[in-house]
């Protein structure tokens, strides 16, 4: 590609409209905002240095990033910390011309910081308004289970989901360590089909760190509408099948995948195959600060490693609209913005 090419590749990605359907709210918190936090709860063990920070963020594997993850969770203890997470996210979005988010909120790690599920909630919503309000950009909520945490995390998030909702509260998910969901089968089975019948939409993480079988049980056992990650699903020639046969849109985030240590480069990640084989695929950002990416930048390792063209890149926007839980108008006018733009 020449330096004309890459420009106008780029600019066209900077003024694409874009939706961000698996981004995790501890995970968006800003470089900036995780200092604040460690240096206003110095009992945390989050490094309160930049530079520190940065190489804390470098990650041995997924187990590993786990551990960071839950650290920095750690610093959120207040429901205010909450709605400023909130804020931040839409604030960063909106400079990527992001006109929606599903923003993935873990409920049941602020029960254990001791916060209330009310007040939380009410931090939630008035996060939303905010973000609509002074930045164009509507928020939307996905309750998730922390998978290691078993059954009392999926209690937890579901009894918040249940009887304190957000009014954006559109899903119910759930992430974390794969390998730790089968003992808990069960509960996990109990605790979507309760949301899914509450009029919560299924969209949990499968098959990022584990193979296909972790697909097959969230589409068999969880109801799936939409897969987190689902990038193993290559492994199976029968999946691959079925998820072409019934476009159930997968949730691909290629930075991710290489910061905690699922693909050894970007040039050996599946997503180029995943579209070869006409399987329906977003892109995402999951964790923007901590991998070092933003939305933008995934649309750019699209062009720049994986090669699509301004068609290509526009096909996965209007797939993340289709995919949304937007309602049918505001899909049509996203849409319809996208198009012009091509």
């Amino acid at each position: 590609m020449t330096s004309t090419e890459t420009t106008s590749i780029e600019a066209f990605i900077d003024a694409l409209p874009k939706v961000e359907l698996h981004v995790h709210l501890v995970g968006s918190a800003s470089v900036p905002t995780v200092l604040e936090l460690a240096r206003r709860h110095p009992d945390g063990t989050v490094p309160a240095d930049e530079r520190e920070l940065r190489a804390f963020y470098e990650f041995r594997d997924f187990p590993h990033f786990a551990e960071v993850y839950e650290a920095v969770s750690g610093l959120v203890r207040t429901p205010e910390d909450v709605g400023t997470l909130v804020f931040g996210v839409a604030r960063d979005l909106a400079a990527q011309n992001v006109r929606y988010v599903e923003l993935t909120v873990t409920p049941y790690t602020h029960q254990r910081a001791g916060m209330p599920m009310p007040a939380v909630t009410e931090a939630l919503d008035h996060a939303v308004r905010e973000a609509r309000e002074r930045l164009g950009v509507r928020v939307a909520y996905i309750f998730d289970i922390p998978g290691e945490f078993g059954a009392d995390g999926a209690r937890g998030t579901l009894e918040h989901a249940l009887s304190h909702p957000p009014e954006a509260l559109v899903g119910f998910g759930i992430g974390g360590i794969e390998q730790m969901r089968t003992p808990h089968r069960d509960a996990f089975r109990d605790a979507f089909a309760a949301a899914r019948n509450a009029g919560l939409r299924s969209l949990p993480h499968a098959g990022e760190m584990t193979g296909p079988e972790t697909i097959w049980e969230a589409i068999e056992g969880l109801g799936a509408e939409r897969i987190g990650h689902g990038t193993s699903c290559v492994r199976d020639p029968r999946l691959i099948a079925h998820l072409r046969e019934t476009q159930l849109p997968l949730e691909v985030c290629p930075t991710s995948n290489l910061r905690t240590g699922q693909v050894a480069d970007l040039a050996a990640h599946p997503m180029p195959r995943m579209l070869e084989e006409g399987l329906f695929v977003t892109l995402n950002s999951d964790d923007p600060p901590m991998f070092d990416t933003t939305l933008t930048g995934e649309y750019r390792v699209a062009a720049e490693v994986f090669g699509l063209g301004p068609a290509d890149l526009a096909a996965l926007a209007r797939n993340a609209v289709a995919a949304s839980s937007l309602g049918a108008a505001d899909r049509k006018a996203i849409t319809d913005d996208i198009d012009a733009l091509l």
